[in-house]
């Protein structure tokens, strides 16, 4: 690689990028070249590299940083976000946040991407430490304990003194039934006496622990499902096409999923949705577009036709360390 221009005790430091030509620059630098382009110690760029807040990789061993993204990260730190054209959100899966999605990203008009990718809350928020998301939308236990539920989930990251969690709603969630299967006023001990084909979710999914804790309060064993698993989904509506196409017979789910495939619901409990972003996530203009679609008219019909959301702390940060 070619060394940084500049002496060695002055190297390069961002007010003086604009003065080097892009030639006496590497496009990808290691710790030392970093730590003088930002004229930082090597020190603190070797901890922001092992805690995944500044971007980069490891080969060989050895820390490499691309300085295109290295740039576009400085931007995105100085102006809080508000330049960036894209929103990459992950975590559990909400029928209504898709809509919401859908609804937002047609009217950007391709200007930016907002993505949303159903990949459970655990999974959504190994994707936002290591920056590969910029939301996770979760959901841990009973929204009655969510106050310090989500709040204790998000402190086991390194990352979380950058995080802020922000409600999105609330919802009740339960179990997706295939009609016919079995009444939908029957007791989880009953269902669980049933030869019923359940289709899971994957371990750390918000639903799959919900389901857990229902068994524990009804005096059930953790392996009560042991024989009677005939498939794993990864989120809520492939669970619920399953039971619908007659691969299963039920599974977790959500009141909103249960309507929008005409399936039988019985509840489990209300569980509050949030959304975990950084804070500088939380100024971009596309997120606040996302708070301003969750918190309107049409979102509000929408989910009176799916049933059992509840919008009275939309938007409110709930935790922050």
């Amino acid at each position: 690689m070619e060394p940084l221009s500049g002496s060695r005790s002055g190297g390069v430091t961002p007010l003086q990028r604009e003065a080097v030509s892009p030639q006496a620059l590497p496009r990808f630098m290691n710790v030392h070249q970093v730590a003088r382009y930002l004229s930082l110690n090597e020190r603190k760029v070797y901890t922001l590299a092992g805690q995944g807040n500044i971007p980069a990789t490891k080969i060989t061993g050895k820390w490499i940083f691309p300085r295109e993204l290295i740039d576009r990260w400085l931007l995105e730190s100085s102006h809080g976000g508000l330049l960036t054209d894209r929103l990459a959100i992950a975590g559990s899966d909400d029928p209504l946040l898709h809509r919401v999605v859908t609804r937002l990203t047609h009217g950007i008009r391709g200007q930016a991407l907002v993505s949303y990718s159903s990949t459970g809350a655990r999974d959504g928020l190994n994707l936002l430490a290591r920056r590969h998301a910029d939301i996770c939308a979760l959901h841990w236990g009973p929204a009655t304990e969510s106050g310090y539920r989500h709040g204790a989930l998000l402190t086991r990251y390194a990352q979380h003194t950058d995080w802020v969690l922000v409600r999105a709603f609330c919802r009740d969630q339960g179990l997706l039934l295939r009609p016919g299967a079995a009444a939908p006023d029957t007791g989880l001990k009953e269902l669980l006496q049933t030869p019923l084909r359940w289709v899971m979710r994957q371990p750390g999914a918000g639903a799959q622990r919900l389901l857990r804790e229902a068994l524990a309060r009804s005096g059930l064993a953790s392996d009560a499902f042991r024989g009677k698993r005939v498939a794993e989904s990864f989120c809520e509506r492939d669970a619920a096409s399953r039971l619908v196409s007659g691969d299963g017979d039920i599974a977790p789910g959500s009141r909103a999923a249960a309507r929008e495939y005409a399936l039988h619901y019985i509840s489990v409990d209300q569980v509050a949705i949030d959304l975990a972003l950084y804070r500088g996530v939380y100024f971009r203009k596309l997120f606040q577009r996302l708070l301003a679609c969750l918190d309107d008219a049409e979102t509000r019909r929408t989910a009176g036709r799916l049933g059992g959301y509840d919008f009275s702390r939309t938007g409110t940060i709930i935790w922050s360390p």
